[in-house]
């Protein structure tokens, strides 16, 4: 287990280097524009292809996608340090980086959310979720700053070189992670013997039809699970009312009120601190009673914390709000995950964690642009208020489930 939480760590922090890196790539060739393109460049490949990452990681062993990924991304990486090095970075070669990066990350995070049954127990499946966000949230503390140093020492080369190695220090230890067998491994006939062109591409085209019948198989067992379906819906509704205003809606709320950078910087060290705390509240417990009805109340909380954050009168006001919110993000994202990864055939775990990073990293953006417009025509108290509602409809979802208010997780 430490072996392969050292290695998510490495990776989440490789990512958020690479990411400065990039972004400071970018600034330099082109203007704000391009730059905006350059980052968001692997957004889409990434939501496009991230439900056929799920049915990849469900149909090989999520371990071996996760070092193909990680070996990908790291060979990536320190192929752009080096050509930032030789030459000034072209605003074709950054976008082509993210596009790819992009691309692999689809198959890396399903795989990911597959991998917790297979090197651990049930009963300690919410102490790992608690785990796994709590490295969430000190990657993106630390990633920063180290990819600052980088950056100081030997501009953004070093940086991308950086990243790279982070990605390989991943690899010795997932090799050396121990592997459980799933209790009810799906069986597959492979084709044997020799086969000519022709049976190649009947076999091909008979692989695309199957991937694409396990996609459909996915999401229908998500649709008709009386746990996980309401999960991933009250997950996706409350993600699209939340993203927008902690992304764009701080930033505006701060120009709103005058507060600076420095009263921005203040409200998102207060959530992450929150959500940090909340993350290892769940790992150090590892169970808590009834934990459907508390993933319920603390989002409700969450959701009503940032709804008011635009309506109180000072910073530390809205800053401690923004510990509120954080504190019921890390406690809700925690037990969901646990709860998802405790009730769903370890067969399907792996689309089922695709369709939920989706509404993250596909549908969320969406809500962007229209709180940034909202807020520039109403103001940023009804849009808090608006999309704090929101995501309050969120945890109604979860609460009017029969299922969700008695789910329970393994004791040890």
């Amino acid at each position: 287990m430490l072996r392969w939480l050292t290695a998510y760590t490495a990776s989440l922090v490789g990512d958020s280097v690479y990411f400065l890196a990039l972004g400071w790539s970018a600034q330099k060739t082109a203007g704000p524009t391009e730059v905006g393109m350059v980052m968001a460049a692997g957004a889409l490949p990434r939501a496009v292809l991230m439900l056929g990452g799920g049915v990849a990681a469900d149909r090989f062993d999520p371990r071996r996608v996760i070092l193909g990924s990680d070996t990908v991304r790291c060979l990536l990486i320190l192929a752009a340090a080096v050509a930032v090095a030789v030459t000034a970075p072209a605003l074709w070669l950054l976008a082509a980086v993210a596009v790819v990066f992009g691309a692999v990350d689809a198959l890396f995070v399903p795989a990911v959310g597959a991998l917790p049954p297979r090197i651990t127990g049930a009963d300690q499946l919410a102490r790992v979720a608690g785990l796994r966000s709590l490295v969430m949230r000190v990657s993106q503390v630390a990633g920063p700053p180290l990819g600052g140093l980088a950056m100081g020492l030997g501009g953004p080369a070093v940086a991308f070189a950086l990243a790279g190695l982070l990605f390989a220090v991943s690899l010795p230890l997932l090799l050396t992670v121990r592997i459980r067998r799933l209790d009810a491994p799906s069986e597959r006939s492979e084709p044997s013997g020799p086969s000519g062109p022709s049976d190649r591409r009947e076999q091909q085209a008979q692989g695309g039809v199957e991937a694409r019948g396990e996609l459909l198989d996915g999401l229908r067992y998500i649709r008709r699970h009386p746990l996980i379906g309401p999960l991933v819906a009250a997950g996706a509704v409350s993600e699209l009312g939340l993203s927008g205003i902690l992304n764009v809606g701080l930033v505006l709320l701060n120009a709103e009120r005058g507060w600076g950078a420095s009263g921005y910087g203040w409200i998102v060290a207060c959530f992450g601190a929150g959500a940090a705390a909340g993350a290892a509240l769940v790992a150090v417990v590892g169970w808590l009673p009834r934990p459907g009805l508390t993933m319920v109340a603390t989002l409700a909380a969450g959701s009503v914390g940032a709804a008011a954050m635009a309506s109180v009168p000072s910073l530390g006001a809205a800053a401690l709000l923004g510990a509120l919110v954080g504190l019921g993000a890390g406690v809700f994202g925690s037990l969901d995950s646990a709860l998802i990864q405790t009730a769903a055939d370890p067969a399907y775990l792996g689309r089922v964690t695709s369709v939920a990073m989706l509404t993250m990293v596909g549908l969320a953006p969406l809500s962007y642009p229209v709180v940034g417009a909202a807020i520039g025509v109403w103001g940023a108290a009804p849009v808090f208020a608006g999309c704090g509602g929101l995501a309050c409809l969120g945890a109604a979802l979860a609460f009017a489930s029969r299922a969700v208010r008695r789910a329970e997780l393994p004791r040890r």
